[in-house]
């Protein structure tokens, strides 16, 4: 008896260091009912092929059409239905801008989540997957573009702008569709009619949606020094039939008459979710990632929300869609506030600055210099899964990255090496969903208090 339970004794104590050495992984409830995301239309494949999924698609279909969310709701079988769905994978689809299938693919992502907003929200999640990249070569090659790093004399008197357009015009697809913008945004049709504006709008997304960035960024985004390089740049998408009207319509009025268009929707939405002013990251930018709101910016452009520089200033850079606040009633506060987001967002402001320079994150240096920033150096740190090291989405858990830079011909003050440290929010979240994997969580880890109380009541045990 006595040797059977030291046996015991010996495999449990065996059985509890295995568990201690092994990580924890994310089981249990957490999990449960998580998919990876696909885009939506392969979700409404796979969703089809399922009846109790496709019988309740068609259910919500039928729900949402004509009817506002609490009338839907009302209506027990549409709830149902919609209860059913949000555990498929239509719940967690997501779209990329420009794919093939891409009206299609919004139009299912919104057929879901219009059903699960309460009224018209001011910020809308945005549809399309999430951009992970950061310095991008677009950001390396900027400092060519800009003049940065060449003689000051020389960058100052160059105009980038036009730099820009003869550098797309070196390009075969490039200039075919800066071409084809150009004749068709220009082309008159009545005194009473300087465009169409339909067919210009049309025109502009082709240009920006299948044209390189390093394209059309360099001609949107340029830097000047003086006031014709400056109205070049406005003038870039046509303002006169792209962008401005006889009367500036209500900024409120806009965004109602964008939300009702599938493609203008999704790119207000995801311009709000990369470039919304964050006071949490160095750059104002969400996950400091620039190049993420420089493509929602450009993404949109040839909607009725088209936004343009407002004047011809080479030191201001300010934004803005084609309307006001004039006659929103007891609407104004909301009003200025979404006007804001492109008016005085610092994010966006930062981020088109940087590009113009040639930087990702802008550290302004003592003395100023036409100098290319230095990138940071980064100290060895522990390595990062690749799904962490670049997320752009906010998470629970913090990881510190310290980077030093030190400064180049300044001897100033005897000044030592400058040390930055800066915190990072990353993503322990499930995509698609708010449940947040805690770090360490899952049923499986055995912890040693637990361990030690088990190993002293056996060997009570074995004393009696």
């Amino acid at each position: 008896m006595i040797l059977a339970n030291i046996f015991c004794l010996l495999f449990f104590l065996d059985e509890t260091l295995r568990s201690l050495a092994s990580p924890s992984s994310p089981q249990g409830p957490e999990l449960h009912g998580w998919r990876p995301p696909v885009d939506c239309v392969r979700a409404n494949e796979l969703c089809a092929a399922e009846s109790n999924c496709s019988s309740r698609y068609r259910t919500l279909r039928q729900c949402l059409a004509g009817r506002d969310r609490n009338t839907m709701l009302a209506n027990k079988e549409c709830q149902a239905a919609l209860e059913v769905l949000q555990e498929s994978p239509l719940y967690d689809c997501r779209c990329k801008r420009g794919m093939k299938k891409e009206l299609q693919c919004l139009q299912i992502y919104w057929s879901i989540h219009l059903g699960l907003t309460e009224g018209e929200e001011f910020y809308e999640a945005s549809p399309y997957e999430p951009v992970t990249s950061r310095l991008s070569d677009i950001f390396r090659l900027a400092s060519i573009f800009s003049g940065t790093g060449a003689d000051p004399a020389v960058s100052a008197k160059s105009n980038h702008c036009l730099d820009a357009a003869k550098a797309c015009n070196l390009n075969d697809n490039c200039k075919k569709l800066r071409s084809s913008y150009i004749s068709i945004c220009n082309r008159e049709i009545s005194p009473a009619e300087r465009c169409n504006r339909r067919k210009c709008h049309k025109a502009l997304r082709q240009f920006f949606d299948r044209v390189p960035s390093e394209y059309t960024y360099r001609m949107l985004f340029c830097s000047c020094q003086d006031q014709a390089c400056a109205e070049r740049r406005r003038q870039t998408i046509l303002p006169s039939c792209s962008y401005e009207d006889k009367e500036k319509p209500n900024c409120l009025d806009l965004r109602s008459v964008c939300r009702t268009d599938h493609l203008c929707r999704s790119r207000l939405a995801d311009f709000h979710a990369n470039c919304r002013a964050s006071y949490q990251t160095l750059t104002s930018c969400p996950a400091d990632n620039y190049q993420a709101c420089l493509g929602s910016y450009a993404g949109m452009i040839g909607f009725d929300m088209t936004p343009n520089y407002v004047d011809s200033s080479p030191t201001g850079i300010v934004v803005s869609p084609w309307c006001s606040c004039r006659g929103s009633g007891n609407m104004e506060e909301e009003c200025e506030k979404f006007l804001r987001d492109f008016t005085e967002n610092p994010c966006l402001r930062n981020a088109i600055q940087a590009f113009g320079n040639g930087t990702d994150v802008n550290l302004s240096p003592k003395n100023p210099s036409f100098q290319a920033t230095q990138a940071p150096r980064v100290e060895k740190a522990p390595s990062l899964p690749d799904d962490l090291s670049d997320s752009t989405s906010l998470g629970t858990s913090v990881i510190t990255t310290c980077t030093s830079v030190q400064e180049q011909g300044l001897k100033a003050n005897n000044s030592k090496e400058l040390s930055m440290c800066f915190t990072e929010l990353t993503t322990n979240i499930i995509p698609g969903s708010n449940k947040v994997i805690k770090p360490n969580s899952g049923p499986c880890r055995a912890t040693p208090s637990a361990a030690l109380t088990a190993v002293s009541f056996l060997m009570l045990k074995l004393a009696l």
